[in-house]
């Protein structure tokens, strides 16, 4: 299967990546790390890339996708993967096309703005490992203190309220398009958030047809 998952910040991309991924059997590609290897590899796109980065210009859609073209061209990839950061854009979306890449769904995790808010305030990162905690969902043992290594769980920057806001107005202006844009070649599918984890994880996991 080879999938796209859209959402807003927030709204759990990530985590059903992981669960699809260990489901499925299939690797999420992620558009950062590709992107650095590729440069760091010199690949014919990762020499491309390193030009425009060099310039101080945005690498183009159509560099960018040819770097995601070289990674689903890898072993691994044969049985399906996980888009993850990309398309973020209807330019990107149709680049993707263009360059002959076949997604057979796109998997639109449908959170309200007010519901992602209160997430991410909740989120708490400890500054010395980057363990990931929630002040509900997953607490850690003694608040505030990292389980792992006992270091100091702080709010990022990414998860300040001012910061989501501005993430989230990104998202509905630039990417939220791609639903209608997928939903008219009939590949869409709406998971609307529901009540609990497993609840969502359940809902995922059958807007896929994958066995729970």
């Amino acid at each position: 299967m080879n999938l796209i998952l859209l959402g807003a910040p927030g709204a759990g991309k990530g985590t059903y990546s992981e669960i699809i991924c260990a489901k499925c059997k299939i690797p999420a590609i992620s558009t950062g790390n590709i992107l650095r290897a590729a440069v760091k590899n010199g690949t014919e796109m990762g020499q491309k890339a390193k030009s425009f980065m060099d310039a101080g210009a945005l690498v183009p859609d159509d560099v960018i996708i040819g770097i995601v073209k070289e990674r689903l061209g890898e072993p691994d990839c044969a049985n399906g993967f996980i888009l993850d950061g990309v398309p973020r854009t209807i330019a990107q979306a149709e680049a993707i096309e263009r360059m002959g890449i076949r997604i057979d769904k796109v998997l639109e995790l449908s959170v309200a703005d007010d519901v992602i808010l209160q997430r991410m305030a909740g989120r708490r990162v400890c500054e010395k490992c980057g363990a990931s905690y929630h002040i509900q969902n997953k607490p850690s043992k003694t608040p505030g203190v990292c389980d792992a290594c006992g270091g100091k769980l702080v709010i990022r920057k990414d998860d300040n309220p001012d910061t989501v806001r501005d993430r989230l107005k990104a998202y509905h202006e630039q990417t939220e398009p791609l639903v209608a844009f997928y939903k008219e070649r009939g590949k869409l599918a709406t998971v609307e958030n529901q009540k609990t984890l497993a609840e969502n994880v359940a809902a995922v996991l059958h807007a896929l047809g994958v066995e729970a």
